[in-house]
């Protein structure tokens, strides 16, 4: 399973970006996807994920800023990114576990593949 995630930049606080991540190797539709961002010297941590079923789970940090969504045909998730905060700066990863439906995974301890990671910078 490949994931490559895309769309990182500098964007303003109070502005837009949209992160994609395309997958590849496995059956797309019946996977649960996640995105995951980290800073230095933190861990990890989740900030939204799809199920296969389209059903949706943010961190209560982004949420009513954020949206995932996914495009089966496309094999493609995205997180878009609406009003930005300077701590919304981080890397951010894309993710999927190896266990196909079930419920979302919230635990970075639960996705097996992930993305290279795409650079996310908000400036104030």
């Amino acid at each position: 399973v490949q994931l490559q995630a895309s769309g990182g930049g500098l964007v303003q606080a109070g502005g837009s970006l949209r992160l994609s991540c395309a997958a590849s190797g496995r059956t797309f539709s019946s996977a649960n996807m996640g995105w995951f961002r980290q800073t230095p010297g933190k861990e990890r941590e989740f900030v939204a994920g799809i199920g296969w079923d389209g059903s949706t789970f943010y961190a209560v940090s982004v949420k009513g800023r954020f949206a995932i969504s996914r495009v089966n045909a496309k094999n493609t998730v995205y997180l878009q990114m609406n009003s930005p905060k300077p701590e919304d700066t981080a890397v951010y990863y894309c993710a999927a576990p190896r266990r196909d439906y079930g419920p979302i995974p919230q635990d970075l301890t639960q996705y097996d593949f992930w993305g290279q990671g795409t650079q996310v910078t908000v400036s104030s």
